[in-house]
């Protein structure tokens, strides 16, 4: 059995390696665009959920052969502020805008999940669902924010911030699990697993065997 992360976020990685588990990283190809114009109704739970397993379910196909009896797990954070959904801002201009807009303010970090079991290289078994966690927003001053834009960090994140990074500096506090706003919600995944007739006991003893 081994456990594939379907994210290139070493955030992700880093998160399951200090939990026990040693994943392989394979990449998904998913248009993320294409998927989400295609349900513009869907809640934001359901976008990023549904993001989760396409991602999930493209890396599961890719590995059957070299890893028949995988569990893959897929993940898709956003950021839920004045009833929009942002992803990664990839430009200073639009990572400071978004700053300007969420500074002092409160924002819903939704990661979607996925967790898929193959079995003889079919996906068997199937698990989704998101989790939500809200961060209230400091106010740094304009050479903060400018000094943290010129980073590089907050360009390639969900929502132009991390809790594990230098971001951490402009968050005053969180209400919920820490670990879904790095990017994979631990006790959501725990369940997923469950679901899937898992738990990661079984994937420390997959790692260290």
């Amino acid at each position: 059995m081994r456990l594939v992360l379907a994210s290139a976020s070493p955030a992700r990685l880093s998160v399951l390696r200090a939990a026990g588990l040693d994943p392989v990283v394979e990449v998904s190809d998913v248009d993320e665009d294409a998927l989400l114009a295609a349900i513009p109704d869907a809640s934001p739970g359901e976008k990023v959920t549904a993001l989760a397993g396409a991602k999930a379910t493209t890396v599961a196909r890719r590995v059957a052969g070299p890893h028949p009896g995988a569990v893959v797990v897929g993940c898709d954070s956003m950021l839920s502020i004045d009833g929009e959904l942002v992803g990664k801002p990839l430009d200073v201009d639009t990572a400071r805008r978004r700053w300007k807009a969420m500074a002092g303010r409160t924002g819903d970090l939704v990661t979607g999940h996925a967790v898929l079991r193959l079995v003889d290289g079919d996906i068997d078994r199937v698990a989704e669902g998101h989790a939500t966690t809200t961060v209230r927003f400091a106010e740094p001053t304009d050479a903060e924010l400018e000094a943290y834009l010129a980073t590089g960090e907050p360009l390639a994140v969900a929502g132009a911030f991390t809790l594990d990074g230098l971001g951490a500096w402009f968050v005053d506090g969180i209400d919920g699990d820490p670990s879904n706003v790095i990017g994979i919600s631990l006790p959501l995944v725990r369940r997923l697993l469950g679901a899937v007739g898992l738990s990661p006991v079984d994937l420390w003893a997959a790692s260290t065997g």
